[in-house]
């Protein structure tokens, strides 16, 4: 049985007038990519890896739950065209078409298949409460590094070992299998701040249902 389509909470007291709701819909939409840039802005920088990290993941991930699928998938085909236009809102101010062609492009076109699921999840009910929420922001991460990895090591692989900086940083061991270089460089690094930052995230959609609904009772 099919599971009902919910609005999600961004889209709770949506106008009446197509004019003001296709305005909604344009304000959420840049406001979701704007957040998503400012997150950008959060780096930390690691010797053995071009992959920063930032606060982007945690804003892909509540404003798609807060936003649905198609304007969290639009927040971020917005996010990548301004940047790939010229504008610096990738992380640590990066710009351009070599931002998305270079080792984390893969990331950042991840997050448009990460935000299409947990958007889409959102509709479902999934947002409605903290372990549900955390289970569809897991998925969306997976979603992310499924396209982030493997382009990792397509753009970068074997080069990371001899890499004048980054190379210096990565044990012998781990440059003879590509699989586990690839994890070495995008994955391992970054489990315990993007568990941190789903736990986080996944508090602040159902918290604010619950202030949603406990002011609705009022």
């Amino acid at each position: 049985m099919a599971t009902a389509q919910v609005r999600p909470l961004a889209l709770t007291l949506r106008p009446r007038s197509a004019i003001r709701a296709a305005q909604l819909d344009a304000g959420l939409v840049v406001g979701a990519a704007a957040l998503t840039a400012l997150g950008a802005q959060i780096v930390i920088t690691l010797p053995f890896t071009p992959v920063p990290i930032t606060g982007q993941t945690f804003a892909v991930l509540v404003t798609a739950s807060l936003l649905g699928r198609v304007r969290a998938v639009a927040a971020q085909l917005l996010y990548l065209f301004a940047g790939a236009a010229g504008l610096h809102v990738f992380a640590g101010g990066a710009h351009g078409l070599a931002s998305l062609t270079g080792a984390t492009g893969g990331y950042l076109i991840g997050f448009v298949g990460g935000a299409a699921l947990v958007g889409r999840l959102a509709e479902r009910g999934w947002d409605r409460r903290p372990w549900s929420a955390a289970g569809a922001m897991l998925l969306g991460n997976l979603v992310i590094y499924a396209v982030a990895l493997p382009w990792l090591y397509a753009t970068a692989g074997a080069g990371l070992c001899t890499h004048p900086f980054f190379g210096a940083y990565i044990p012998k061991m781990v440059c003879g299998n590509g699989f586990l270089l690839t994890l070495y460089a995008g994955f391992f690094p970054f489990v315990v701040g993007d568990t941190l930052k789903l736990l986080l995230a996944a508090t602040v959609v159902p918290s604010a249902w619950g202030a949603l609904g406990a002011a609705r009772r009022r």
